[in-house]
């Protein structure tokens, strides 16, 4: 317990860079892997690169599993989802990538036969009031077979959605962020987490948890434990990305993504020094832990698709940072 707390104590004598500096010196981190989820809280896909679209990264959260009332299931209230995994086509992550008729997402679960899911059906039914969160709008229904596939492995009416972008828009909170987008990720199109905050976290716990507890989008290393708290303005590959949002943790975090099953940690661990009491104790109080920071990147909102490129590798420099956690978005 004494060498917790002296570990704990030692994370507060500063997480940042030391200030705002430009990206003509050494890099504060390098990006170390890249995460997309294509499915709303099924297994992410780790690559070696991805390209960043209106909405994220490409593919990301672009479809989502719902009940008979077209509402989102996420590993809230069916951690088996975690157990679901997606392949996409060779090349989808490269910027020029475009489906053809041969282009499926394959999705496999325990004790289920893969299920094909074209991505670039020429017909499908429109499902309304499709709802995640505080969004509701339509989207498109990947027909009976999804259907059936996903009410056999929950064990209830479940249909697969997939997002239009031709035809609906989800706006970030614009408290946070204003003129950017998202398909169905909970709020923002990327996460950053950094490994020193989960080495930092583990040092803590009486058994590590991989990163995969905290799905993030980008996973950096490099930097102090919780560095991304504060980071504000950091460049990537020539874009631009702005922190706008320290990530509060549900659920999702205790669920273990190799078994389904919940536990309460690293919640109880991270009351004790991840807490909007500890982190931000001039802010009103919610009770809420943080780990990891929610960005938008800057490119997004140009409709290109070259030179929108982040790789495992890339050097992550700092541009400008907030004084301390009390002051970072939240």
């Amino acid at each position: 317990m004494e060498k917790a707390a002296s570990f704990i104590s030692s994370l507060f004598s500063g997480a940042g860079t030391g200030g705002d500096s430009g990206s003509g010196g050494a890099p504060h981190a390098v990006v170390s892997s890249i995460y997309v989820y294509p499915i709303k809280s099924c297994r992410g896909i780790s690559l070696s690169q991805a390209p960043v679209s209106s909405t994220g990264f490409r593919w990301d959260r672009q479809w989502l599993v719902v009940n008979s009332k077209g509402r989102a299931y996420t590993q809230r209230v069916e951690p088996k989802l975690a157990l679901i995994e997606t392949e996409l086509p060779a090349g989808a992550f490269d910027e020029i990538f475009e489906p053809t008729a041969d282009s499926y997402m394959v999705i496999r679960a325990p004790g289920m036969e893969p299920l094909k899911v074209a991505l670039n059906a020429t017909s499908r039914n429109v499902a309304d009031e499709v709802s995640v969160w505080e969004w509701s709008g339509s989207a498109f229904d990947e027909g009976s077979e999804a259907a059936d596939w996903f009410s056999n492995y929950l064990g209830k009416s479940s249909r697969l959605v997939c997002f239009s972008t031709s035809s609906q828009i989800r706006p970030v909170d614009e408290n946070y962020a204003q003129g950017y987008k998202v398909m169905f990720s909970d709020a923002f199109p990327f996460l950053v987490a950094s490994l020193g905050s989960l080495n930092a976290l583990n040092e803590i716990l009486k058994e590590p948890l991989p990163m995969n507890r905290f799905r993030p989008n980008m996973l950096v290393d490099g930097c102090n434990p919780f560095s991304e708290d504060l980071w504000k303005e950091i460049k990537i590959n020539n874009l631009t990305f702005h922190g706008v949002k320290l990530c509060a943790r549900c659920k999702v975090p205790t669920i273990d993504q190799e078994t389904g099953i919940a536990g309460t940690e690293p919640t109880e661990s991270m009351k004790k020094f991840r807490s909007d009491y500890v982190l931000r104790p001039n802010q009103k109080q919610k009770g809420l832990v943080y780990f990891g920071q929610n960005l938008v990147c800057k490119e997004s909102l140009i409709n290109t698709k070259k030179g929108k490129l982040v790789k495992v590798g890339d050097p992550v420099y700092v541009l400008q940072e907030f004084p301390s956690s009390d002051d970072a978005p939240a």
